[in-house]
């Protein structure tokens, strides 16, 4: 279980350890550091691997409904890599299972780890 953290204006800023993305139409949104969020190393690399193959991304304020109505939710973090999110407040989210997005860019971000990361023994 995870939960949502909101700012002063009731935007959402990031989950208790992870950020968060929503995906909508194929184009993916994540708020700005602006509204709270941690500039995660795993949240930047995630949005440079997505803009690099071609998949759209803002980073503007979300609200609550807009996690509702979306397609697929994920989270990013150095723990959790990439997961997707089926249901926020009890809502189910898109069909309620991984989504397409998702998986490509978790398949991706591991590569991404696998070719360019350290390993440590």
């Amino acid at each position: 279980m995870e939960c949502l953290m909101l700012n002063h204006k009731g935007e959402v800023a990031e989950a208790s350890g992870d950020n968060v993305f929503v995906v909508k139409n194929g184009i993916l949104s994540t708020p700005p550091v602006t509204c709270g969020a941690l500039e995660g190393l795993t949240r930047n690399k995630v949005i440079e691997i997505a803009r690099k193959v071609g998949y759209e991304v803002r980073e503007i304020p979300l609200g609550r409904y807009d996690l509702y109505v979306a397609d697929e939710v994920f989270l990013t973090g150095t723990a959790a890599e990439i997961i997707s999110v089926v249901d926020v407040d009890k809502r189910v989210i898109g069909d309620g299972k991984p989504g397409k997005v998702v998986g490509d860019l978790a398949a991706r971000y591991a590569a991404c780890a696998n070719a360019e990361g350290t390993p440590i023994e």
